[in-house]
């Protein structure tokens, strides 16, 4: 998994709540193996018009958000159907961290998971920032997952929480698999010290 510690990064808002997981990644997608590119189904009936082409008033096919990073969202965002497909879809895009008052829980473990960092805001805090986004797009934001902070463009800084193990994960870009392996040697030494006592 890649080392999540700083991004600062464009960020898109998506100015809509409850956007839901089959709207992130419609549902006769969910099939595709995840060697393919997942970027290429997200918010595909949304970001694309009947005939195929992209739809130009779709915020992610604005010029200026085309290198964004950050997606910005009003409360219950990915809420629905346990799709992992949806965290794929924003990952494989590029996008590395998503803002908003609330989201679906599962679509945030899913998303710890697999190096896509939730940050939770208040809803006023958002609110304002996605009127920031719109009204200057293209503009930045950094979050430290060090310092557990968003600095918004401009230049206030909000705390945010997070699991210290999803945080240790993401610092050191390992996911529960390889911290377990991590832990190797402790267990060995756990096992021959149990075998002993328990002769």
């Amino acid at each position: 998994m890649e080392r999540f510690q700083r991004l600062d990064a464009i960020a898109v808002p998506i100015a809509r709540p409850n956007v839901d997981t089959d709207q992130i990644t419609p549902a006769r997608f969910l099939h595709k193996p995840r060697s393919d590119n997942h970027g290429n189904y997200l918010f595909h009936d949304v970001r694309r018009l009947p005939d195929g082409t992209q739809d130009p008033d779709f915020v992610l096919n604005r010029p200026a958000y085309a290198d964004a990073r950050i997606i910005v969202a009003e409360r219950n965002f990915a809420c629905g159907s346990s799709r992992e497909n949806a965290v794929w879809g924003l990952y494989d895009y590029g996008f590395r961290a998503a803002i908003a008052p609330s989201f679906g829980d599962i679509f945030a473990a899913n998303g710890l998971k697999n190096g896509l960092l939730p940050v939770r805001l208040p809803e006023e805090v958002v609110a304002g920032l996605i009127e920031t986004l719109q009204a200057e797009p293209g503009a930045s934001v950094a979050i430290d997952l060090e310092a557990q902070t968003v600095t918004l463009p401009d230049g206030t800084v909000h705390p945010f929480e997070i699991d210290p193990f999803s945080r240790h994960c993401l610092l050191n870009g390992v996911d529960e698999l390889e911290y377990t392996r991590e832990l190797a040697p402790e267990i060995d030494a756990f096992m021959n010290r149990y075998g002993r006592e328990n002769r």
